[in-house]
């Protein structure tokens, strides 16, 4: 059984988001202990796990996606990765529907050699934040949003790009107190800089301390920056380690996600 590890939302290796694929030649998936174990040996911040639906169904492959400690139930990166495999491989052409815990995605193969994801627009609701969370992320929060069951995570604005690159949370605390992650996000110091909006994502809570570049973020990202700069395509830079950028696109209770993806390793599965 082959495995691959992808680098999504770049253009070059060792940096975006690294992704575990397993591309499945069964008619189902197998069993859910036996996709923790491979996750938490991959141990990268989402494993995606895929098998060919037939001919008919609602979707052309089914798509789950595990961290080292848990199932998600939307993941951008690595759906990316995913497609870039079928893409590279030749298991798919054009775009390809992924039957998930969210609903029917797409990726489509653009002409650029880029991949743009179709994902559900999370619905944002301003909240306030406790101190607590606060205290955790050890920065002033300007506003904060809600964003939904389908995403889960808490956007919180802060005040500054320089704000954002420096955090340093208690990951321990912030596990505790939020459910599945934190996007910090602000504006970018340098309004030449080549994107819109600048963040960062912890998630903790599901066994990943920070997430290099995040698909699923962007979804809650594309709304809010597209609402306050008053333009629905946004390039949005994710300010970890490694660095990503991806271009959003909002279309109403869809939001598109595009970037790249890189191969790294290709090796077989021993089990």
């Amino acid at each position: 059984m082959r495995i691959r590890i992808v680098d999504a939302f770049t253009d070059r290796p060792f940096a975006g988001n690294p992704a575990g694929v397993v591309l499945l030649d069964t008619d189902a998936f197998p069993d859910d202990a036996w996709l923790q174990e491979v996750a938490a040996e991959v141990n990268l911040s989402e494993t995606a796990f895929a098998h060919p639906l037939p001919e008919g169904a609602e979707a052309d492959w089914a798509l789950r996606w595990l961290t080292p400690a848990t199932e998600v139930s939307m993941c951008g990166h690595a759906t990316l990765a995913t497609a870039h495999v079928l893409r590279t491989t030749g298991a798919a052409t054009g775009t390809v529907r992924f039957a998930t815990l969210s609903g029917v995605l797409s990726a489509a193969g653009d002409p650029d050699g880029t991949i743009t994801l179709d994902f559900p627009t999370a619905p944002l609701t301003e909240v306030t934040v406790a101190n607590e969370v606060t205290d955790a992320l050890g920065a002033t929060v300007l506003s904060a949003r809600d964003t939904g069951p389908q995403v889960g995570d808490l956007l919180v604005e802060l005040a500054d790009e320089k704000s954002v690159r420096a955090l340093t949370p208690d990951f321990t605390a912030l596990g505790r107190l939020v459910k599945r992650a934190v996007i910090a996000t602000a504006l970018p110091e340098d309004p030449a800089s080549g994107y819109d909006f600048v963040s960062r994502v912890f998630a903790p809570g599901v066994g990943i301390d920070e997430d290099p570049v995040t698909g699923s973020a962007h979804t809650a990202l594309a709304p809010f920056w597209s609402a306050r700069l008053g333009r629905d395509e946004l390039t949005g830079l994710q300010a970890s380690a490694r660095t990503g950028l991806v271009r959003t696109a909002l279309r109403g209770d869809r939001t598109l996600l595009t970037g790249r993806a890189v191969t790294v390793i290709d090796g077989e599965l021993l089990v």
